[in-house]
């Protein structure tokens, strides 16, 4: 990798003015999706918008990141990312049958052997759960780290078109496809006015313009997340505003980003 680049950050990440200069762009797609909403219902729904931190996770995956390794690395101040709808967000109820994984329910094999695996019981009842499932997702990634050698990692598995780990739509069998579109300079812009953006919009519900002739919807995601004794926690949450249509939405008075011929909304 090369440890000669300069940082693409314009000052420390941490610091108040520090901005990212450039990031990698790349597309995320497949026919079916499913981002699990943290909220418990009989019908185990999905975000519309594939979450920050799952983007992380699919992330950290391409570059054989431990499942625990990363969330330092997508912290608030040392990454950016930018999430675009780029065709209809679409759901359908699906029914599958399901083992559970409850401790009790567990089977081990090979258990008298040096490795021992716990599995779902096979012999157990199947249960029957309602998946909302998005159909046919695809979101445009725009990605920087201000980890200048996980960044130069990235951005050289990107152009190899490879992956450590195969990339998924949340489910693990919902398979994604991967397409570079390359690495580009971020313009910032400060507020002024009424600007289009094609991005979702974080945290910013109040500032959305409001059309009659547009769709607009709004949901809380997971953003950040840490290590812990139990595993992981979410540290904090982003409220997206989208358009379901995949279309763009107008903005008033916000802070803003020009990639690629395109304006986003980093978070």
């Amino acid at each position: 990798m090369d440890q000669e680049s300069p940082s693409q950050w314009t000052s420390a990440p941490g610091e108040s003015d520090s901005h990212p200069d450039r990031c990698l762009s790349f597309e995320v797609r497949g026919p079916w999706g499913h981002f699990r909403r943290v909220e418990g219902n009989i019908v185990k729904q999905t975000y519309r918008i594939i979450p920050r931190t799952t983007v992380a996770g699919l992330i950290a995956a391409m570059l054989g990141i431990d499942r625990d390794g990363y969330y330092e690395l997508f912290g608030p101040d040392m990454s950016a990312i930018a999430i675009e709808p780029v065709r209809e967000l679409r759901t359908v109820n699906m029914p599958m049958n399901t083992l559970s994984t409850a401790a009790g329910d567990l089977t081990s094999l090979n258990p008298h052997g040096k490795v021992s695996v716990k599995l779902p019981n096979p012999e157990k009842l199947r249960q029957q759960h309602n998946y909302e499932v998005l159909v046919d997702p695809a979101y445009r990634i725009d990605v920087t780290l201000a980890d200048e050698e996980r960044y130069e990692q990235l951005k050289e598995t990107l152009e190899a078109g490879k992956s450590h780990y195969v990339p998924s739509l949340g489910l693990s069998e919902y398979l994604a496809e991967i397409e570079y579109n390359g690495e580009h300079e971020i313009e910032h812009r400060s507020p002024t006015g009424e600007v289009i953006v094609d991005s979702a919009v974080p945290d910013a519900i109040d500032d959305v313009v409001l059309d009659p002739e547009t769709r607009c919807q709004v949901e809380e995601s997971p953003a950040f997340m840490t290590a812990d004794d139990e595993g992981r926690t979410t540290t904090d949450y982003t409220t997206y505003t989208y358009n379901p249509d995949a279309e763009p939405l107008a903005v008033r008075d916000m802070a803003t980003s020009r990639v690629d011929d395109r304006t986003v909304v980093f978070v």
